[in-house]
């Protein structure tokens, strides 16, 4: 990872590396949100309104999602391990990482609905509407039941060479992920680490998980 991001690299050149990290990360999730359900990519297939609909919205919301977090995130990482004998640890992941992932997603989505509303018309060109439907629909995204899943597991997949440092790094974790083979053990707990952090953010207030949810779609 330092050979991809590191402190000194020029901007342009970080923002690319960012950039093919995030479609590495969010091109498998995707494909797998559009054949998993019946129908979908039949309906996609087909052309037309709906996958224009599809596009825009992965174009103006889940791309500049997963960059963004996935650039402010490298460029921690990037700070951190210029100094040196300073590795990634686990620690860094819980009060640096994490957070910005997961606020930044709440925060990201909430203007991305809002400016969608007046753009494209989306939530009826109500922006009260499109700022109420956030909190259900990100709630759902945890659950893989709707298109910010893909968004939201997209940053995850992004980040688990970041995750696997820290946790091989780590004294305790990392001697029990030797008790796996390979590497599976490092992603695991990568996964586990990630959902601890997440379910609580998402389901502090049990109000979200009522109501209709909708999508810039």
């Amino acid at each position: 990872m330092r050979k991809h991001f590191a402190i000194n690299m020029p901007a342009l050149r970080f923002a690319r590396n960012a950039l093919v990290f995030s479609l590495l990360g969010l091109i498998p999730v995707l494909l797998a949100y559009v054949i998993l359900p019946p129908g979908l990519g039949t309906l996609l297939l087909g052309g037309g309104p709906p996958l224009s609909r599809f596009l825009r919205q992965v174009v103006t919301n889940g791309l500049p999602v997963v960059f963004l977090l996935n650039y402010v995130s490298f460029f921690l990482f990037a700070w951190i391990v210029a100094t040196p004998g300073r590795s990634y640890k686990l620690s860094f992941i819980v009060l640096a990482d994490l957070p910005v992932r997961v606020l930044g997603f709440v925060g990201l989505h909430a203007l991305i609905y809002f400016l969608s509303a007046d753009w494209f018309g989306s939530f009826g060109g109500s922006r009260a509407t499109a700022l109420r439907v956030v909190a259900p629909t990100l709630v759902r995204s945890f659950l893989f039941e709707n298109i910010s899943g893909v968004y939201l597991y997209a940053t995850l997949v992004s980040a688990l060479p970041l995750y696997v440092t820290a946790i091989e790094n780590s004294e305790g974790l990392g001697q029990l992920a030797k008790a796996f083979p390979g590497r599976s053990g490092s992603v695991l707990f990568a996964f586990v680490i990630f959902a601890f952090y997440v379910i609580p953010l998402l389901l502090q207030n049990p109000k979200v998980l009522v109501g209709d949810d909708a999508e810039v779609v």
